[in-house]
């Protein structure tokens, strides 16, 4: 899915993301924006995962949605 898509399909996105990641504050959602790399980056930082993990669990929820 490329960045565009995700950013359009972001909104109804959103609920999937908060189910996958119920940890993360709504500000961490906004932070996001569905763009991949933010997305990443605050699943790293919530989670304490490495950048490897956090950009294949991203990767695998943006695949699966």
């Amino acid at each position: 899915m490329n960045s565009d898509i995700l950013k359009g399909n972001w909104k109804q996105m959103q609920g999937s993301a908060k189910s996958k990641w119920g940890d993360l504050a709504d500000d961490d959602h906004q932070k996001m924006e569905g763009d991949r790399d933010n997305m990443v980056g605050v699943v790293q930082k919530r989670y304490g995962k490495t950048r490897e993990d956090a950009e294949r669990e991203v990767d695998d929820f943006i695949k699966s949605n």
